[in-house]
């Protein structure tokens, strides 16, 4: 069957939970339906927005697998699937390869390790030849101690056809330039953070995966689109429009603003799992005065 590759705005999606900390799936089936029917081009749960490193593996799964059914075909899932021991990381994308309907993973390179250019090529090829569905890169240096180059990329995706995206967060335009430029056909590279995502689909970047999208989907998808169709004048109005949101989002550790306003919109609980926590009453401030000014709340 043809590889799906991402394109479009993704959701990283928060996880949901409930104020005594398990999983609401209530919660998390509206969220997901909410997403799909705003326009949203791909899904993504279980990635750092979604905490899934304080997921146990049975969490993980349970979540993946409410997504894929909950989406019920209408967009891409790709799973978040990251652990910094290569072993783990193919046990466990050999393990969420089995869920029915899920279309592809994305995994981060290995945090903490520090490994070479070298150890990230075959920590990937590892994992690439182990599963037949497509899997994107995730290069987020600020989270790994180490930044996966674009000669790295470009290895990668020559040597393995499953290796169909990048998802470049490393905050580098020059570096995403050369990842786009150097990309064989059908590769595409999209922007791992809010407020580049404009400036990457400009370079010739394929999309966006969003945070901002959790409680603006809409907002987020008509931006990229038009980006995407060549329209940067309405695609720069809305990206002006929401800019302070886009911020607030990382005023405080991730996903903590997030969830925060999507507890004042009535989405769900704003409870998230230490080491991270509840966003300050400054946060809140902040954020209150942002959704009323962008309609989100009254």
């Amino acid at each position: 069957m043809p590889l799906t590759t991402p394109s479009g705005c993704g959701t990283a999606l928060v996880t949901p939970f409930r104020p005594d900390g398990s999983l609401d799936e209530p919660a998390f089936r509206s969220l997901v339906d909410w997403q799909v029917a705003s326009g949203i081009n791909f899904l993504i749960p279980c990635g750092t927005t979604g905490e899934a490193s304080t997921l146990s593996d049975d969490e993980w799964l349970r979540v993946v697998t409410l997504t894929v059914q909950t989406v019920a075909g209408r967009v891409p899932v790709f799973a978040g699937c990251t652990h910094n021991s290569t072993a783990v990381a193919v046990e466990r994308a050999q393990r969420i390869a089995k869920v029915p309907g899920l279309t592809g993973i994305l995994s981060a390179s290995p945090y903490y390790n520090k490994p070479s250019q070298e150890g990230q090529f075959q920590h990937f090829s590892a994992i690439a030849r182990a599963i037949d569905l497509p899997i994107i890169l995730y290069n987020i240096p600020g989270r790994t101690a180490v930044n996966m180059e674009p000669a790295t990329v470009r290895r990668l995706h020559t040597a393995h056809q499953n290796i169909v995206a990048v998802k470049e967060s490393s905050g580098n335009l020059a570096q995403i330039s050369e990842c786009i430029t150097q990309a064989r056909p059908g590769f595409h590279v999209l922007a791992g953070d809010d407020g580049v995502g404009v400036n990457v689909v400009e370079l010739g970047g394929k999309g966006l995966v969003s945070v901002a999208s959790n409680e603006i989907p809409a907002e987020m998808a008509q931006m990229i689109q038009a980006a995407l169709s060549g329209d940067f004048a309405k695609a720069r109005a809305i990206e002006s429009r929401v800019g302070a949101l886009l911020k607030a989002n990382f005023c405080e550790p991730s996903p903590a603003p997030c969830k925060a306003l999507l507890n004042l919109m009535g989405k769900m609980t704003d409870t998230v799992r230490l080491p991270i926590v509840p966003a300050t009453a400054d946060a809140r401030a902040k954020l209150t005065a942002i959704a009323k000014d962008l309609g989100l709340i009254q």
